[in-house]
Formats: C-alpha cells, structure tokens, sequence
C-alpha cells in the first residue's frame, strides 16, 4: 500500500519537512544528526543518511524533516527522500530499532522545570511541529530556562526570533521565575 507524502517548505531553508499519512511514532520527537545514531536506533532515519547531502534526520509523529548539508543538490536529495519513505513505509518496515526506547523526560529540577516542560508540551512543541522542528528543556539555572532545538529549528534564520520572542515571552509570562531562554 503506497503511503501519501505531503512535501512542506519551513523557515530553516536547509531544512524540508515530509508529512505522512500515517503515524510514525505515539509521541514526542526523535533527532539524528549522525548516521551512527541512526544505524543504532533507526533503519528509516540510517536509509535517509545514505541519500547525498542529508545531515540531519528529526521524525517527529506523522512528519519527518530532513536537513541538507553543502553535499548535494535539493532535486536529488527530494527524489531520493520520498522513493525512500515511500518503499520504507509502503513496506511496513519499522521506523525504530525493537531494542529502541523512547527518552525519558527529565523529572529533576524541582517545579520550576516541571513546569517549563509542561508548557513546552502543551503549548510551544506542537507549534514548533508545525514547522518540522522541536523544543526540549535541557535545564533551568538561575533563572535561566536552557533549550535544546531539534528539525527545522535547529540552524534556522528566524530560530532566534522564535526563541526570544515567542518562547521566551510565553514562558516569563507564565512561569515568573524565567528570566531568560538561550538555546544550547
């Protein structure tokens, strides 16, 4: 059974987002920006690292967004991402590894973070979906909220705009104790 592959532009211009018709994991986001953290913990994203110019691979729940590096032309690399999600998914073939567990989310850090992840959950990531990209807490220190940028956002032009001015602005707004948000 052939799959639909919808094709979507996002504002990191080295970045591309394919959305499916079907879903590819229960939740959350995984990022890959090696081919040996593919290998070891997915055969769509390793498959992916073997077309030309791919240096990042995110599978997100019904997405995935792939980022070129200076290797390779945006045709080829396109051609060669849908026939490959096409066969792969087409195929039935597993998205993860079996031996594949899903991250945790990090539990320390008191209330503060609990809530910070809270509001990145239900608010900030699926938005940041929506353009092939996501947001994790790394930490929170003095007042300082540090986030990780995963998919499009991660190298995109207007990730700082977004960071600042979105994220940081929401989160001082809710959670008085954040003074700042830098990415890591």
């Amino acid at each position: 059974m052939s799959v639909n592959i919808q094709l979507e532009w996002t504002p990191n211009p080295s970045t591309l987002k394919y959305v499916v018709d079907r879903p590819l994991l229960p939740s959350g986001a995984v990022n890959f920006t090696s081919r040996e953290k593919a290998e070891a913990d997915s055969p769509l994203a390793k498959k992916l690292f073997d077309i030309k110019g791919v240096v990042g691979v995110m599978i997100g729940t019904r997405f995935v967004t792939v980022t070129k590096g200076d290797e390779g032309e945006w045709d080829e690399l396109n051609d060669g991402v849908m026939q490959t999600l096409d066969a792969h998914l087409s195929a039935n073939e597993p998205i993860m590894s079996a031996d594949w567990k899903p991250p945790v989310p990090g539990q320390g850090g008191g209330s503060v973070e609990q809530r910070i992840r809270e509001i990145l959950d239900q608010e900030i990531r699926p938005a940041v979906a929506q353009d092939g990209g996501d947001v994790l807490l790394d930490r929170f220190e003095d007042g300082i909220a540090y986030l990780m940028m995963h998919g499009s956002c991660s190298g995109c032009p207007s990730s700082t705009m977004t960071l600042k001015m979105g994220i940081e602005s929401r989160l001082r707004e809710l959670v008085p104790e954040v003074q700042e948000v830098v990415p890591v």
